[in-house]
């Protein structure tokens, strides 16, 4: 869709993870070499550099790494979402990955959530791009109220 930054241009070589995600999967990539996991897609491990990586799909449970509320993006269409919580989330099986936290307390008034390090997390997709939500009755709520 012309005009829009929020949505991926898959490739040849991305295309597996972004059909994934449209069907409501998250895929991380594996080494055989080294054992360890990666985000985003690589045809090597970042790691090691080996070529031995496959495709996995991950359980889809995070912790929060870091964030910061985002209140003003010109860009179509974040204007129509600001303010909204940009994040790195460390993803159960290592990697971090960047992404945007939903179902917070950030409010059109700019009223920041009460959002805390190590908060757990649970991927869902919006228009076929993984983002992650608080994992409710878990830890300290990101939520007010």
């Amino acid at each position: 869709m012309a005009g829009r930054y929020d949505l991926p241009e898959p490739d040849a070589f991305t295309r597996t993870y972004w059909d994934a995600a449209a069907g409501g999967r998250l895929l991380i990539r594996r080494c055989g070499a080294c054992g360890r996991a990666h985000h985003y897609p690589r045809e090597f491990c970042p790691h090691c550099w080996s070529e031995d990586v496959t495709w996995e799909t991950a359980s889809g449970r995070a912790t929060l790494y870091t964030w910061s509320v985002v209140h003003r993006n010109d860009l179509p269409p974040f204007a129509d979402r600001v303010p909204y919580v940009a994040a790195v989330v460390e993803l159960a099986e290592g990697p971090r990955m960047m992404t945007e936290i939903v179902g917070t307390g950030v409010h059109r008034a700019g009223e920041d959530p009460e959002l805390s390090g190590g908060a757990e997390l649970e991927v869902v997709f919006r228009e076929g791009t993984p983002v992650f939500r608080p994992v409710r009755g878990v830890g300290r709520s990101l939520a007010r109220g």
